[in-house]
């Protein structure tokens, strides 16, 4: 039964992450009654119908999109907890040893300040808290779509009612080499950083707890935003030793079964048992993805008081329950229930280390928390703050916190060898290498041996050159002033804690060593490390009310943002307070150390990037299983052959094994790999460097891009078109005026001029002004002088009761004053009254900082020598109606407005007033809200931004492929539709519609849209459906708006409230029909890529990194157009400033996608055709020889898979994207037809060569337990499929639509010419030495003629299938396969559900 439960909001609300089914059933709570019935209406059937659209990996979704009312149901899987534990792979970090798989987590997941909320607002619960229903419902071990398949028919079944709109992404990745520590850097570009599940017999019901203290506890980790599970287990040590024994009686197997399948170690070794109980034992970390780590519960010697860990009340704690709502608790009450005093010393705290986060056991409560959040709660005011730690409280900061080091941990080389050879695959290639050993096969085991030790050395300088870079790149230390016992001493950065105060300006610092809060003086630093986009970005001095919320809620919000200093930022300048006496250094107190600052938390994200489930290599791994069966099935036939011949049992044996290494070949995967390294040196040298090769497949599959206006459609700079002020009626505008001299002066005390030259947050270095790029283009067109006041804390000081005139230093932000005119002066002001009269200078006494939310920025400006104060707004336009005084407005705004935001100019509005007698102290006591009400509008500046050149033809490229483009930009909408229009983002002739308000506003949760056409407004939306109303009687209109002829714009407001309120088939459609977001805040981009992707999309996102972060780390595919080579932002960075990078991207990573499934269809025809050769041979007791196996794996095989993968891809992109999936019909089909080709040839020679006049039977013993290897069965094969070997290169080297012809690879040209000469030189006329090399015998020519016919014969079948038969096989069998499965109701993509409405 579905239990309903409300869900809160905060802000732009997020959904909670938990499986997409879960999720679409909150939205379903959340609708206001008339929602839920109409979501009801399209819940039961919205897929449902006999008519199917064949998706293009081998699903079938069904396309009616019915409005039947019934009765919704959910169905929910219940998940165990240790569900799919057993891998196949493993990599180890320092004291954690991943033991599992990762796959892409279930959910398109929150924003990260929701999950913020969520962590300060539950508890920390232990899993005995949790009902039932939330069990089952958080899904942990989550597997993907592709798994559940199988199950989902059962849950549905045929009369099911609803259909569960699945919205995995079937892509990701998972590494071939398990190179510990940074699993990134050892990811292979096929399989990057994800594990995958061999074992599913572990799909069983998580067993309760064990009475007594908790043993399990949910954390939600902010930094990463996932939640993982930690499970205490205690290790039975007879077990333990029984185990080891083991391992060595079976010389290191049983170890081995222990490493890749854990959950047989897990069962034997331990059992689970309260985290404080625990002796001898570690903890069991579970993550989403299905991902386990065994981490060691360390003993940290601790001889202080309880509360300097857990203070006395502890509000949010750090580590929650992910379920439960917040409960504050309050340490002194659990210490009275348990008697202990509310001071205690402990002797020792329990910590576990987890990817470089350190989580502390409360002994209390017998749960973790993070340090990460630790607050201490003395940080009541600015003031108590300011005087640092004593000594002896740093040592105790020390030893919780330890350094203020971001130091990865090096692994020596032995430790990583033994990683990289205890892989699966190397361990296989060992065990091959012994057995062709035993087979006297010695020269192609030690050709092998070689190939693997250059492999396995390459990987580790490798591996080690890159841990030392990442070292390098985060470690970093520098000399501090830091405040101890009330004096400043010298300290080495890497010995400061969590509370101490730091001198900024003596020694003076170049990068910020650590997280801190600015308490006094200014600085100016360059954060482009966090967001990708190099802009001096301005801090001023923490608040006193803003250092409370921090200190109570841990959020570092706007107004803290400005008083925040991060870790790793440069540093541009800092200037400390300045009074008429004396300069005091600036200060700054340190709140985060280490791993736990904000650049730890970059380098963490590098070290443990998400994890994602790219079913390529699921299928994979099926299919080489399939070919092991088959192996397997061959082996049992030949060992019925070999016991009727008397072959030996220890050669039937050696025979077997070496079947699975014929079938399963030990360079799979090397040669899976190809594509994806030559496509990243191929983007290199294009100018797009990648830092996650597994990124690069899933371009390939890559059908909506996301693109932001500013700086990436359009010039990043904006030029000054001009200014329109309003008449001297002022009633209408003027003229539209390009010359700062041409602006008139108002005679009043608020001037248009003034405010272009004061409202901005521009700052002076080196006598270069910087700041906002159009905040200095604004300036810039005023042509005045800007210079910096210095920073002080005294007040204003008074003659008589009025202002002296004096301009206080250390009052003043910033002052500006025309060209031409000197700066005034002390003496100035004591001459006689007119000789100073003509300064005209302007100081800005306040100024409150731009808001996205709010759209504006305002100052508080004072005039030389006036008793009043001005105070100017600059902001959209739009956003003026609500804060100035509706008589003020010009007739013609709208108009005017309408007019260049329709032709993609950018329109800021300024507005001010005059306030008389305003002082100093009440200026800065002045709150936002009584600073921006009831101005006056002065006028706008019009902002020209021009679409770069590459950005239209980028653009058709991608709608060309049928790929979605959505703008999402923070402009205006009229502008960005302009833009979109400009750039076909949006067809000229297509009908826009745009959303408001008509009943409500944002925030009310039963408001009411209306959707009107931007041209006309008399054309309408239905609110619920979102298709085209009918006209009104007296419009003409030749045609109803049909599909095609109409988009949706919306701003991010709207987006808002559909996201909370509007019902489910409401927001799908309007996802799939919108392509420009305006006025769209971060977070609001972020939850738009998470979106899409909940509805099936593949999304990728080109930004410039500066607001765009969350969204390029949320996207599939994120393209950061950064001049930094790397950036932490985006997985993709391109110096080249243009989209057009976008589509290289997408090319390369279709050309390097079908590059892996040729390599992986050529070496299983590989595989096969050799496994068929060798089970002819079987059959009367004769192999190939230890030659004849080393050409073709050298010789042949090797080069054609690495030339294979040097092919580049086609230069326009098609329509169609590339199967992801090896089980698809095209796939199948094409595989099996080859086989059946190629085997039949074989089948046909073997045969062939018996029934002819010079055949002679071959012998019939064995010498030594050898097998014969010459004879004319074994020339007659070897020669034939030598030549097959070849021509399936040809036959599966694909070229259009997604790469190039294969006669354009050079390479791969003169590798299949040579090898062929070689081989028909071999099969025509081979020379003596060469006959005997290759233990050929002498074959008449009439019969070398008739094998070249057949050679021939089977280039021709394998030609004509591949090209003109394999797709009407493919198509044949899916019409089949939709016959026979007419009635049933699959999972698909919802986005094509929603399409095939229209």
């Amino acid at each position: 039964m579905h239990h309903e439960r409300p869900l809160s909001r905060r802000g732009s609300e997020r959904m909670s992450v938990r499986s997409r089914q879960r999720r679409r059933s909150e939205d379903y709570i959340s609708m206001p009654p008339r929602s839920r019935r109409q979501s009801q209406e399209t819940q039961r059937s919205s897929l449902a119908g006999d008519d199917a659209v064949d998706d293009e990996d081998g699903v079938d979704i069904a396309t009616s999109y019915s409005g039947r009312r019934s009765q919704r149901r959910e169905s929910r899987n219940s998940r165990s907890v240790f569900e799919n534990v057993a891998r196949l792979f493993r990599s180890s970090s320092g004291s954690e040893s991943p033991i599992g798989s990762r796959s892409r987590a279930s959910s398109a997941g929150t924003s990260r300040q929701r999950r913020r909320t969520h962590s300060r607002t539950r508890p920390e619960e232990s899993d005995y808290a949790l009902d039932d229903d939330e069990e089952e419902s958080e899904r942990w071990g989550y597997s993907s779509q592709e798994e559940d398949s199988s199950s989902s028919d059962e849950l549905l079944g045929e009369g099911a009612d609803i259909v569960n709109l699945s919205s995995e992404v079937d892509y990701g990745s998972v590494p071939p080499s398990p190179t510990p520590s940074l699993p990134f850097l050892s990811s292979d570009p096929i399989f990057g950083d994800t594990r995958i599940d061999m074992d599913d017999s572990s799909r069983t019901s998580s067993p309760p707890p064990p009475p007594g203290p908790p043993s399990r506890q949910r954390i939600h980790l902010t930094d990463e935003d996932t939640t993982v599970r930690f499970v205490g287990q205690e290790v039975i040590q007879y077990r333990q030793r029984l185990w080891t024994l083991g391992s060595v009686i079976t010389f290191g197997a049983l170890g081995l079964i222990g490493h890749w399948f854990p959950r047989v170690w897990l069962r034997w070794v331990a059992r689970e048992k309260a985290f404080k109980n625990i002796d001898h034992g570690f903890v069991l970390v579970e993550t989403l993805s299905r991902d386990m780590v065994v981490v060691p519960l360390s003993k940290l010697p601790y001889p202080y008081p309880i509360s300097t860990v857990f203070p006395e009340t502890t509000t949010a704690p750090m580590s929650t329950e992910e379920c439960l709502p917040l409960q504050p608790v309050s340490s002194a009450d659990v210490r009275k229930d348990v008697g202990e005093s509310a001071d205690c010393s402990i002797s020792c705290l329990q910590v576990v280390d987890y990817r470089y986060t350190r989580f502390v056991l409360n002994p209390e409560n017998g749960l973790f928390a993070t340090i990460r959040d630790w607050r201490d709660p003395a940080w009541t005011t600015v003031v108590n703050v300011r005087v640092g730690l004593q000594e002896t409280v740093r040592r105790q900061r020390g030893c919780l916190f330890g350094r203020n080091s971001i130091d990865i941990q090096d692994k020596s080389t032995v430790s990583l060898l033994v990683d990289e050879i205890i892989h699966p695959f190397y361990v296989f290639q060992i065990a091959s290498i012994i057995l062709w050993s035993i087979d006297d096969y010695y020269y192609y085991a030690f050709c092998i041996a070689l190939i693997s030790v250059l492999s396995v050395t390459t990987t580790l300088v490798e591996t080690k050159k890159t841990i030392a870079r990442m070292r390098e790149m985060s470690r970093f230390s520098c000399v501090v002033g830091v405040l101890v016992d009330g004096v400043f001493q010298d300290r080495d950065s890497s010995d400061i804690v969590p509370g101490d105060v730091i001198n900024l300006s003596f020694p003076e610092l170049t990068i910020v060593p650590a997280d801190m809060l600015l308490l006094s003086g200014d600085a100016i630093v360059n954060e482009s490390m966090l967001t990708g986009e190099s802009v001096p970005i301005s801090k001023a001095p923490i608040q006193e009310q803003d250092l409370t919320k921090w200190r109570d809620t841990g959020e570092v919000t706007t107004q803290t943002t400005k008083g925040y200093l991060y870790a790793g930022t440069r540093v541009i300048r800092i200037r400390g307070n300045s009074t008429s006496s004396m300069i005091s250094p600036a200060t700054a107190m340190v709140v985060r150390t280490g791993f736990n600052t904000t650049k730890g938390a970059l380098i963490r994200s590098m070290l443990f990037p998400k994890p994602m489930g790219f079913k390529f290599y699921r299928d994979s791994m099926r299919f080489i299983g399939v070919l092991a069966c088959i192996a397997g099935l061959g082996f049992l036939a030949s060992a019925f052959q070999f016991i009727r011949l008397q072959v030996p049992w220890n050669t039937i044996m050696l025979r077997a094994l070496d079947l699975i290494t014929v079938v399963v070949p030990p360079a799979l995967p090397a040669t899976l790999s190809i594509g994806t390294s030559f496509a990243v040196g191929r983007l290199r040298k294009a100018g797009v460097y990648c830092i996650s090769p597994s990124r690069v497949n899933v371009g390939g599959k890559v059908n909506v891009v996301c693109f932001d206006k500013t700086g990436t459609l359009t010039e990043d700079g904006l030029d000054v078109l001009g200014v329109r002020c309003l008449d001297r009626a002022g009633d209408h505008f003027g003229d539209l005026l390009t010359d700062v001299y041409d602006i008139p002066l108002i005679s009043g005390k608020t001037s248009f001029l003034h405010a272009l030259a004061t409202c901005h947050s521009l700052k002076v270095i080196n006598g270069e002004v910087v700041g906002d790029p159009l905040d200095v283009k604004m300036f810039q067109f005023t042509c005045w002088i800007l210079e910096e006041g210095r920073v002080g804390t005294g007040a204003p000081r008074r003659s008589e009761g009025r202002s002296t005139g004096e301009r206080p230093i250390a009052l003043v932000q910033t002052v500006v004053r025309p060209p031409g005119v000197g700066g005034f002066r002390l003496e100035d002001a004591l001459r006689s009254g007119s000789r100073h009269a003509h300064f005209l200078e302007l100081g800005v006494i306040r100024t409150f900082e731009f808001v996205s939310a709010l759209r504006r920025m305002s100052v508080i400006v004072k005039r030389l020598k006036r008793s009043s104060m001005e105070i100017y707004v600059k902001g959209a336009p739009d956003m003026m109606y609500d804060i100035c005084d509706k008589e003020s407005f010009p007739r013609n705004y709208e108009d005017l407005l309408s007019y260049y935001t329709n032709r993609g100019f950018r329109v800021i509005a300024i507005a001010g007033k005059s306030i008389e007698g305003l002082s100093w102290l009440k200026a800065q006591r002045m709150k936002r809200e009584q600073a921006e009400s009831g101005l006056t509008f002065l006028g706008l500046i019009i902002f020209e931004n021009k679409i770069k050149p590459g950005s239209t033809p980028a653009i058709q490229t991608l709608r060309g492929a049928h790929l979605g483009c959505r703008m999402v930009t923070g402009d205006n909408a009229r502008t960005a539709i302009s833009v979109a229009r400009d750039c076909t983002i949006l067809s000229q002739s297509a009908h826009v519609f745009y959303p408001r308000f008509i009943i409500g506003n944002a925030t009310s949760p039963n408001a009411k849209l209306e959707w009107s056409s931007v041209e006309d407004e008399s054309l309408k939306l239905d609110d619920y459906s979102l298709r085209p109303l009918p006209p009104p009687p007296h419009h003409v209109e030749e045609n109803e708006i049909a599909y095609p002829d109409y988009a949706l714009a919306l701003t991010g407001d709207v987006f808002r409230w559909m996201i909370n309120h509007a019902p489910l088939e409401t927001l799908q459609r309007m996802l799939v029909k919108t392509p420009v977001f305006a006025r769209m805040s971060p977070d609001e981009k972020h939850e738009l890529v998470e979106r899409l992707q909940s509805l099936g999309y593949i999304v990728a996102f080109c930004g410039d990194g500066a607001n765009d972060c969350g969204a390029l780390k949320a996207a599939d595919v994120g393209l950061s157009l950064s001049e930094a080579e790397a950036s932490v932002a985006a997985p993709f960075t391109s110096h080249t400033q243009d989209i057009g990078c976008m589509v290289d991207v997408i090319r390369e990573g279709r050309a390097a996608l079908v590059t892996s499934f040729s390599c992986f269809k050529y070496m299983a025809l590989y595989s096969l055709i050799q496994f068929t050769t060798i089970t002819l041979l079987y059959s009367f007791a004769s192999s190939l020889g230890d030659f004849q196996f080393l050409y073709i794996d050298l010789f042949i095989i090797i080069p054609i898979a690495i030339t294979m993968g040097r092919t580049l891809p086609f230069p326009r992109i098609h329509p169609k994207r590339p199967t992801a999936s090896l089980v698809s019909k095209k796939v199948l089909t094409s595989i099996i037809g080859q086989v059946l080709i190629t085997s039949g040839v074989q089948f046909w020679a073997f045969f062939w060569v018996r029934s002819q006049s010079w055949y002679e039977p071959p012998k019939s013993e064995s010498v030594g337990g050898k097998l014969e290897t010459k004879n004319y069965e074994n020339t007659t094969l070897f020669l034939v499929s030598s030549f097959q070997y070849i021509m399936v290169a040809a036959v599966f080297s694909i070229g259009p639509p997604y790469r190039q012809p294969m006669w354009l690879n050079g390479w791969l040209i003169i590798c299949i010419s040579v090898l062929s000469t070689f081989s028909g030189l071999v099969l025509l006329a081979p020379t003596q030495a060469l006959a005997g090399l290759l233990d050929l015998m002498q074959v008449p020519m009439q019969a070398r003629l008739e094998l070249m016919a057949i050679v021939g014969m089977n280039v021709c079948l394998s030609v004509g299938f591949e090209k003109w038969c394999q797709e009407a096989v493919a198509n044949m069998v899916g019409k089949l396969i939709r016959r026979r499965r007419r009635g049933r109701r699959l999972h698909g993509k919802v986005y094509k559900a929603v399409e095939s409405v229209y």
